[in-house]
């Protein structure tokens, strides 16, 4: 396995890699490694130090890079016992094992995770809008508008609350717990790219992604279905396309 050509704290390596951070770049090969070595949940990885001579890291970027592979939920720390690969609970109808190993800073599984989720959440949008009931409507638009106040104010936190709580609320007004299990996962993987890609921004434009939500609300309270799956469509489409344009610039060095 490549060595992380000892990147320290801030340092980049390699022309593609000179804009990412060390422990970035190490937190992706320790993906690899599990990859690699197919370890499954539970399974017991290196000791810091180990992983570290492993990859060819230092120990501090290797430990800066464990800590945010645990906060994403890929790593459990335990103490004085090791580190070992996290439980991951697969999206519905997943094969088991398959998604144990996503790759989050890989643009080709990101994208392959945004296809799924454009399939995913345009169906859900779509059986929200004709089986929704009164108080899931109310929820729906309140949500949506809170996303789109805290975007007018530049609020990321406040919209990251707003923007969980209404994919959420459309996932159980589709009164479908495997689709609402479905989109709750396809969030849980974004989360994770946008920690190690963006650490912790927004891909694109909160204004946007705001009023897109308060359409979406409005065509499942009307009860136009073929509305709420196209609105949800062009949606999704606008969040991959931001986040294509991001993550593009994130991974490949200015000319």
């Amino acid at each position: 396995m490549a060595g992380a050509g000892n990147p320290g704290d801030g340092e980049r390596v390699g022309d593609s890699d000179r804009y990412r951070p060390g422990y970035e770049l190490v937190a992706e090969q320790v993906l690899a490694y599990i990859a690699e070595h197919d370890l499954r949940p539970g399974d017991r990885l290196p000791t810091e130090k180990g992983l570290a001579e492993t990859l060819g890291a230092t120990r501090n970027v290797t430990r800066e890079a464990v800590k945010v592979l645990a906060a994403i939920g890929r790593l459990s720390v335990r103490k004085g016992a090791g580190i070992f690969v996290a439980s991951s609970e697969p999206p519905a109808g997943a094969p088991n094992g398959t998604l144990a190993h996503f790759q989050p800073t890989d643009l080709q599984q990101v994208v392959m995770l945004l296809d799924y989720r454009r399939l995913i959440e345009a169906e859900t949008a779509r059986r929200a809008a004709s089986l929704a009931a009164p108080i899931q409507v109310r929820s729906l638009r309140q949500y949506a508008e809170q996303s789109a106040v805290a975007a007018t104010e530049g609020d990321v936190k406040g919209f990251a609350e707003g923007d969980a709580l209404f994919h959420d609320a459309v996932g159980a007004a589709a009164q479908n717990v495997f689709l609402q299990a479905a989109v709750t996962n396809i969030r849980r993987f974004a989360a994770q790219s946008d920690v190690l890609l963006f650490h912790g921004d927004v891909p694109g434009s909160l204004e946007v992604a705001g009023a897109q939500h308060v359409g979406i609300a409005e065509a499942i309270a009307a009860g136009d279905p073929e509305s709420a799956a196209k609105l949800m469509t062009e949606h999704v489409d606008t969040t991959r396309e931001q986040f294509e344009r991001r993550i593009r610039f994130r991974l490949t060095p200015s000319t």
